[in-house]
């Protein structure tokens, strides 16, 4: 059986007055009976950790170079970041990829370094509206999973995250069916690549303007094992409710 993950993914939002919301969700959750998995600033991790020393939540980071170290101004390593108490990491998010111009082989050799340093690796995937529209959906997915992941991946230090780039913050989201038609074409492909074991054994998150009022509805559609929540996740009053939602799933 996988076990669920609600995953939370704060952006470039939060100082350390906010770190108040995260006891708060301790409180709520003091023994989860899925994994947690809250993504501050970098500046909020070492903090963050030490709040979080005695509950089951992880944390992790939102980005980090394929390099342990070097000249690389402004960027932060996989390694810093499980030295600041970081248990993973997200990778390729599409504001990533599209802010940054960030390409599968970068988000593949990034995940490479993370594994590395034993972080658990969540690596996003997902199409634009277009592509949507012009229904290359599964055909961009199936390119981002092959390139993005790599060869050295486990069950363990992987979890891929489908964020559709036009349900991300815009309140839209995918039907049950079209979430169901994309996840249960990465876990065949997946299974393919990996065997069936592994293939079987991997999470797969939904993200995409999840919220308490939808999160039931996203829960239930098969080979969804939870979610990657981005603005829901800032505030426990929230986050807290899509927790309790994939609790009760």
């Amino acid at each position: 059986m996988r076990r669920r993950l609600a995953a939370g993914n704060w952006k470039m939002n939060g100082t350390s007055a906010d770190l108040e919301q995260i006891t708060a969700l301790m409180a709520a959750h003091p023994a989860p009976t899925v994994d947690l998995l809250l993504c501050p600033p970098a500046t909020l991790i070492h903090a963050a950790a030490r709040r979080v020393a005695d509950h089951p939540m992880m944390l992790g980071g939102q980005d980090c170079h394929a390099e342990p170290s070097g000249a690389h101004t402004g960027d932060i390593s996989a390694e810093q970041l499980a030295d600041a108490g970081a248990r993973a990491v997200i990778l390729g998010h599409s504001e990533r990829r599209q802010g940054h111009a960030e390409q599968n082989a970068q988000v593949c050799a990034k995940a490479r370094a993370a594994q590395d340093a034993g972080l658990m690796t969540v690596i996003c995937l997902g199409e634009s509206l277009d592509q949507r529209e012009a229904q290359t959906t599964l055909e961009v997915i199936g390119a981002q999973l092959a390139d993005s992941v790599p060869d050295t991946a486990t069950a363990d230090t992987l979890v891929i995250a489908y964020e559709p780039i036009w349900a991300i913050g815009t309140g839209r989201i995918p039907t049950p069916d079209q979430i169901a038609e994309v996840h249960d074409f990465i876990r065949a492909r997946l299974q393919q690549r990996f065997g069936a074991d592994m293939g079987s054994a991997v999470r797969l998150l939904y993200g995409g303007s999840v919220k308490p009022d939808n999160a039931a509805t996203v829960f239930a559609v098969s080979n969804v094992d939870g979610a990657l929540v981005g603005g829901a996740s800032l505030t426990a009053d929230q986050f807290s409710p899509i927790i309790t939602a994939l609790e009760t799933a």
